[in-house]
């Protein structure tokens, strides 16, 4: 079993920056691929990024290309999720969860998740 809990959601302004982080306990993430998604309210749970085991491998969202970073450092068990240049409609609950592909985007593909973190952009 692997548990996963997100930190670093708040309120910044648009055009700030927030840093999410998730960290595993259980076991190693090492031998997992590793998303981000998020869900706004009323609205489905969306990808967001992910990254490989190794983290040589990335995707992301067209919506979030070019201003949210997704990293990996496997001996802290952690994985991050750099929002940049963050825009009024980035508002959600964003939520981290671990795969067993090599690298996924469909929320299908996962099979550990975390509680969620909200994170809230004002215009």
């Amino acid at each position: 079993q692997v548990q996963l809990v997100e930190s670093g959601g708040g309120l910044v302004q648009a055009g700030g920056s927030l840093r999410l982080s998730c960290a595993a306990s259980g076991r190693t993430l090492g031998n997992n691929c590793m998303g981000w998604f998020r869900q706004a309210p009323g609205k489905e749970r969306e990808f967001v990024a992910s990254i490989s085991r190794s983290g040589g491998l990335l995707s992301y969202a067209d919506s979030v290309k070019g201003r949210f970073i997704i990293s990996r450092d496997n001996a802290k068990n952690t994985v991050y999720l750099q929002m940049n240049s963050l825009k009024p409609e980035d508002t959600a609950v964003y939520y981290c969860a671990a795969s067993a592909d090599t690298l996924a985007s469909n929320a299908r593909r996962y099979d550990y998740w975390g509680q969620g973190t909200q994170v809230t952009v004002s215009s």
